[in-house]
């Protein structure tokens, strides 16, 4: 039923030479970007997504990187907006999940944002939501709002129609802020809602694991 489902995928190299923190007031360039036929991409949370015989499980989604954050004692906060909830659902079903989640909000209107994030207006002036740019700055806010290792955010059209910033539905950015900066841009092609709300959430697991593993 998805089989024409694609990725576009960042190839952004964020981290600094040597493993160093990024400045935290700096914001990384463009990502350079490569688009990757659904049929042939690894992510494995595809797998995942709605089908009419196969459900997502929330505890296979984030088991490894649940592990992989209690293995290297780290914790992570979460800013998601059109994922709606399912990254920080996924983290959570993990038992023993308070040894590294410290909270999460799905910021659905710039009042939430604003005040969940404890965040002026004028913080975001000249931003647009649903780029890279504003899921980085999202993801350090939630970060450093909550004292955590690692920030994620997330930002993008859900469907069935495209968002009022010109972006077709199934786009989404993902940032993690943390030790290493990594942001991706994924195009999933569909207007089906709820498949791209998992298609959302299995892309931010993914570059959260992958980050969390090449950090220093």
């Amino acid at each position: 039923m998805y089989d024409d489902f694609a990725i576009i995928t960042a190839n952004g190299a964020a981290r600094l030479a040597g493993g160093g923190n990024r400045a935290r007031d700096s914001i990384p360039g463009p990502s350079k970007i490569r688009k990757i036929p659904y049929n042939e991409t690894s992510n494995r949370f595809h797998k995942l997504l709605p089908r009419e015989d196969v459900m997502p499980n929330l505890g296979e989604m984030g088991a490894a990187l649940g592990a992989l954050l209690k293995d290297k004692g780290q914790t992570i906060a979460i800013a998601e907006t059109s994922a709606g909830g399912l990254i920080s659902a996924a983290l959570l079903s993990v038992p023993g999940a308070s040894a590294y989640f410290l909270g999460g909000g799905v910021l659905y209107t710039y009042e939430s944002r604003n005040k969940m994030l404890a965040l002026p207006q004028d913080t975001f002036d000249g931003m647009r939501p649903s780029t890279e740019e504003y899921a980085l700055r999202i993801a350090r806010a939630a970060r450093e709002h909550l004292g955590a290792t690692w920030g994620v955010g997330e930002t993008g059209a859900t469907g069935p129609k495209g968002n009022r910033y010109g972006d077709d539905p199934g786009h989404s950015c993902i940032a993690v802020s943390g030790p290493a900066d990594e942001m991706i841009t994924l195009e999933t092609g569909s207007a089906d809602r709820e498949a791209n709300m998992w298609a959302f959430a299995g892309a931010a697991l993914e570059l959260i694991e992958k980050t969390v593993k090449e950090s220093a």
